[in-house]
């Protein structure tokens, strides 16, 4: 593993150049843009050709009931049980983030009801490659179910492992299509002749998947622009146990690849000599995580440590040790936190009931992990009395007015006949 040592000086500064330290990803958006127009001009037949060319071909984009059904029997006893515990999690903590209709009265004696809503069609897109991601199927999937879409699809990749076909079964999914790329993400939002158009789309997905949806959203809603995976642990724990485990969460999330980036603060030089030995023993025998940067930041103090992980927003942060674990409560900016030396980032992507996609490239200083918000949509519906209509009429009238839109002033003045008649 590449070790590269910092001195924390100015947060901003140092973000930029640990950032630096993965190049840029190449430009996909012209090939995209052509991928995703002609997709919604020639549907299926553009949609069959890209799929040949970039996949499979000669394959049924619909997955079918037999297939689904035979892929469930065949899941290994142990696998099936981690998926039925994943999905049992995901579902509780996602069923607690759906919010309540709120009626809010106001003095004027009118009422607002605030509504939520479920979309009807929502789609979870699942990437392929070298391995399947079932735990993502589980992540979209339930946490769409439990906001209450009505109709829930899977895509991704041909060929489809069987674990992942046996996972959307577990899910109680029946539409699954096998297309992937900027093609998938057209067909998804504009609708084909096979492919029927959704209301929004999630998941991760390479670089012509991210630009496809950056190129949709105004047609469909999207959880954001998904990069490279990255964990910043800020510890002070000085045991050779924890320091281990450090070292294995840092390694275990450059699993995800070279582009992955992994970085440890501390406010003891020593410390971080240590992890540094530590890390270069156990990567010795973890090759594939070679070519992953891990980026180790010399802090003055804890505080100084929050400050960098508050201006770089980490997808995941890891709070080791009791003065790095009471820094909890004043975390401003990353994807998810994990306080103490149990609380392993690799369970949040499994297990704990915590969403794994989440907000990645610093992007968590606005935005939040996949949740059922992504698939509800707040609406007011408005109760207004004649005697309340009068007073607002009242105050609305003349700032209309001074926006320059009369007839505004004149549909509200129309509920109130005695200021009109003033």
């Amino acid at each position: 593993m590449r070790i590269e040592r910092f001195r924390l000086e100015d947060p901003a500064q140092l973000v930029g150049q640990v950032r630096d330290l993965i190049p840029a990803g190449e430009s996909v958006g012209v090939a995209a843009g052509r991928i995703v127009d002609d997709v919604r001009d020639r549907g299926d037949a553009a949609l069959a050709e890209y799929t040949a060319r970039f996949d499979t071909p000669g394959t049924d984009l619909r997955v079918g009931a037999d297939e689904l059904e035979a892929a469930l029997d065949g899941l290994d006893g142990e696998v099936r049980h981690g998926l039925e515990v994943a999905i049992s999690n995901v579902a509780e903590v996602a069923n607690a983030g759906v919010a309540e209709d709120r009626e809010v009265s106001l003095p004027q004696g009118h009422r607002v009801l605030l509504r939520e809503v479920a979309v009807r069609r929502a789609a979870v897109y699942v990437p392929g490659g070298a391995a399947p991601y079932p735990s993502t199927v589980v992540m979209g999937v339930v946490t769409a179910r439990s906001a209450g879409v009505e109709e829930v699809v899977v895509c991704t990749p041909p060929p489809v492992a069987p674990v992942l076909l046996g996972t959307c079964a577990l899910c109680g999914i029946d539409i699954v299509y096998r297309m992937g790329g900027a093609q998938a993400i057209a067909a998804l939002a504009y609708g084909t002749e096979t492919v029927g158009a959704v209301d929004v789309i999630v998941g991760p997905g390479n670089l012509y998947v991210q630009e496809a949806k950056r190129l949709v959203s105004g047609q469909v809603g999207i959880d954001g622009f998904a990069g490279p995976s990255d964990l910043l642990v800020i510890f002070d724990a000085g045991d050779l146990g924890s320091l281990r485990l450090i070292g294995l969460d840092l390694l275990a999330q450059a699993e995800h690849g070279a582009q992955s980036l992994v970085l440890a603060v501390a406010d003891d030089p020593g410390l971080l000599d240590a992890l540094a030995a530590e890390l270069t023993a156990l990567a010795e025998l973890r090759p594939r995580q070679d070519a992953a940067p891990c980026v180790l930041v010399e802090a003055d103090s804890l505080d100084a440590a929050l400050a960098f992980s508050d201006a770089y927003a980490p997808e995941h942060l890891e709070l080791v040790g009791p003065g790095a674990e009471a820094l909890a409560g004043r975390v401003r900016c990353a994807g998810a936190v994990f306080v103490g030396w149990p609380g392993a980032t690799a369970f949040g992507d499994y297990v704990a009931g915590s969403n794994h996609v989440l907000p990645t490239g610093g992007s968590a200083r606005f935005a939040s992990s996949l949740s059922p918000r992504h698939f509800r949509r707040r609406m007011a519906e408005i109760r207004i009395p004649a005697a309340a209509a009068a007073s607002l009429a009242q105050a609305g009238a003349p700032v209309a007015l001074a926006e320059g839109f009369p007839v505004h002033a004149e549909s509200m003045l129309a509920r109130a006949p005695e200021l009109r008649e003033n």
